[in-house]
Formats: structure tokens, sequence, C-alpha cells
């Protein structure tokens, strides 16, 4: 038990060294914002997100301008995030419910996010640790493949991956641990062509133990 913790402990302080100043990369101006931003960054990179984010914003500023602009307008300036069909859709529900359930105002309740129309698990920890500052562990792709290549969970579930980084971290570090990992995803762990032979966590990592 105390080697593992000291390999985790290593593995955070090597990812701090790495990284030491990470927040999220959807740009935003206010929490409501970082809420929308998030919704269409489902299956979209966060790139992309923010190439479309700065004219949505510019015509549509609060809840209320969402629930009353045409979804096919709506359609059109989301299209390029890809299922615009779905996205446009949760976004006019979400905000219907901003305004109806929560005074048109995003709440810091994980379960109370979850609620919001096209709010799952993994965004309302973006908008809880990136807005409000409360500790969350954020599974995304890179955070659910590299725990499972450093062995820090053998699930695939993102939800069960989330309560196992849970229990082996220090709840200081949930937030940035996730940004972490994706940093790390995006530089070195990818999903196909790994650069394990420079990836700083190689020596911990089971590909390399099993020889890749």
């Amino acid at each position: 038990m105390k080697s593992i913790e000291s390999r985790i402990k290593k593995i955070r302080q090597t990812l701090k060294i790495c990284y030491p100043n990470v927040e999220t990369q959807l740009h935003h101006t206010n929490t409501f914002e970082l809420l929308i931003a998030t919704i269409l960054s489902a299956q979209c990179t966060d790139r992309q997100v923010n190439s479309v984010t700065p004219a949505l914003f510019k015509v549509l500023k609060t809840p209320e301008d969402f629930i009353h602009v045409p979804i096919d307008k709506l359609e059109k300036l989301i299209h390029s995030t890809g299922f615009f069909h779905n996205k446009a859709k949760n976004i006019k529900n979400c905000c219907k419910m901003l305004v109806t359930d929560y005074q048109g105002q995003v709440p810091d309740e994980r379960e109370k996010l979850i609620r919001l129309p096209g709010v799952g698990r993994k965004t309302a920890n973006v908008v809880l640790g990136a807005a409000f500052g409360k500790p969350a562990i954020v599974v995304d792709t890179h955070v659910s493949r590299i725990s499972q290549r450093l062995g820090m969970t053998s699930n695939k579930d993102p939800k069960k991956i989330e309560f196992d980084l849970m229990k082996c971290l220090p709840e200081q570090d949930w937030n940035d641990f996730s940004l972490h990992l994706i940093h790390l995803g995006r530089q070195y762990c990818r999903a196909s062509k790994p650069d394990c032979k420079n990836c700083p966590l190689g020596q911990w990592c089971e590909m390399n133990r099993l020889g890749h």
C-alpha cells in the first residue's frame, strides 16, 4: 500500500513540475459562458469550441437570449462543433431550466447542475472546479486513458474512474490532476502513437512495463 501511495505521490509531483499553471482551455468570461462552452465541447475539441464561442456570446449573452433565439439560428452559430441539432436543443432547454428553476443563475451544486439538459457529470465537474473552485475530478478521454495506463484504476466507466481517483488523490489536487492528465495526453500520452520515450511519467506507465 505504501509503495502505491509513494508512486502516486511521485506522479503528482512530476505533473506539477511539468505543468505548474493549469486551467480549463475553454475560453469564457463568466460561469454561464463556461457552462455553454462545456456543453458544446462534447465530442469536439476545445480549440474548435473556442473558435465558435466569441461570435456566439457576442450575439447571445444571457439564458433569456438563448431561450428566445430561433433554433435554426442557434444551430447555425454552433454548427461546426458537431451534433448541433442535439446541442442546440439541450442548450435551449438548459437555459429554460436555469430561468425557471435557478433564477437565471448557474447552480454551484453537482446534483442541481446534472438536472440541467445536456449536462452530465463531466460537464458539472468542469463547472464546479473551474467556475466555483470546488474539488472535482473531470474524467474525459485523456483522464480515463492515462489513469488506466498509470494503474490508478482498472475501470472504464467514467464515474467509477472518478471515484477510484478520488480515493487515491488528496482532495486539494482533484481539479489540477484532471487538467494535468489532459495536458499530458495532448503532449505525450496520446491514444494512438503515445510518445512513451519522452513522457515524464514513463517509468510508472503500464504500457512501458508491457514492453510498449
